[in-house]
């Protein structure tokens, strides 16, 4: 949710039926630069990763504010943490991997 279809492409990397259901990999790849904020969101999961392939991204998380994150940049978000997207350069491509692959997120209402 963090890019919605209108602002990514997304390529299955692994998906539920080749894991079984553990690990969800997705590369995500912007299809213009995104300045407009993202609603706050949490995914429910056991473990997000995330890996930025190419160009930038900012992100707003709960208890850290904004950071922003440059291509060859790899982070971790603790399970359920409230997030939200910022922007992002117009040619960002994302790995995101997520556990289980089949998860729940959830508009957080402020």
């Amino acid at each position: 949710m963090d890019l919605d279809l209108e602002r990514v492409t997304r390529q299955a990397v692994a998906d539920a039926e080749a894991t079984g259901g553990r690990v969800m990999a997705q590369v995500n790849k912007a299809k213009h630069e995104v300045t407009d904020v993202g609603e706050d969101h949490h995914h429910v999961v056991e473990l997000q990763m995330n890996y930025i392939l190419k160009g930038w991204a900012k992100m707003w998380f709960e208890g850290v504010g904004e950071v922003r994150f440059d291509e060859g940049t790899a982070f971790n978000m603790p399970p359920n943490i409230k997030h939200s997207f910022l922007a992002c350069s117009d040619d960002v491509e994302t790995l995101e991997i997520f556990m289980p692959a089949d998860f729940g997120t959830v508009v957080d209402e402020e």
